[in-house]
């Protein structure tokens, strides 16, 4: 798989003994807003060696920007400092499906039982979250796609970024998958009643593959 960097981006302050290949890393993470992820996923995600991809974590740990933890990698706020610039083109995402979540259904409940998760041909990437809501990232076994489940509120929305594959077929298998499990979830939570969706769109404003 082509690595999914070299990308041209800014380099990190001169305070920071980084690399233009640890910037570009740390540009990936900015870039998909990340506040934890994992080792696998990233390594899926960027088409790096493992030994590469250890030596890069290695030295933003030491330099404070990432904290290792059981679960994975946190981000610090020193990320902020390094004034990185987005890439010129980024990889559009496209909407796979839009729908509701049970009124009754925790989302803290629902997103402590998917993080971390794989299942099918998705391997855990990491999670993001905002004032407006939480974003679970996986990514397939090539790290072809990069599929996201968007939660505010009682609002579900799945896309799919198509990296090095666009196989819709794929994706769109993924996000049945991703909604199975969530539909299990949601049936087996203590507050929830019927899994029943008010709405549910497909291919709404959508981006897709040519």
């Amino acid at each position: 798989m082509v690595p999914v960097l070299n990308v041209n981006w800014q380099s990190p302050p001169t305070d920071y003994t980084l690399s233009e290949r640890d910037a570009d890393l740390l540009s990936l993470i900015e870039t998909e807003d990340l506040a934890v992820f994992t080792f696998d996923g990233l390594k899926r995600r960027t088409g790096l060696h493992p030994e590469t991809l250890s030596r890069i974590l290695g030295r933003l740990e030491e330099e404070g920007i990432i904290k290792k933890e059981p679960s994975g990698y946190r981000v610090t706020p020193k990320i902020t400092e390094l004034n990185l610039q987005h890439p010129k083109t980024e990889t559009p995402s496209s909407q796979l499906i839009q729908t509701f979540l049970p009124s009754d259904l925790l989302t803290q409940q629902l997103i402590l039982q998917l993080k971390g998760k794989w299942f099918g041909v998705l391997r855990w990437l990491g999670i993001s979250e905002n004032q407006q809501g939480v974003t679970l990232k996986w990514v397939t076994e090539d790290g072809g796609i990069q599929i996201a489940a968007n939660i505010q509120g009682s609002a579900l929305c799945i896309e799919a970024k198509f990296l090095t594959n666009n196989n819709l077929n794929v994706a769109l298998k993924a996000a049945y998958q991703l909604m199975s499990l969530i539909g299990k979830i949601a049936n087996s939570s203590k507050t929830a009643g019927p899994a029943v969706a008010r709405h549910v769109g497909y291919f709404g404003e959508y981006n897709l593959p040519a």
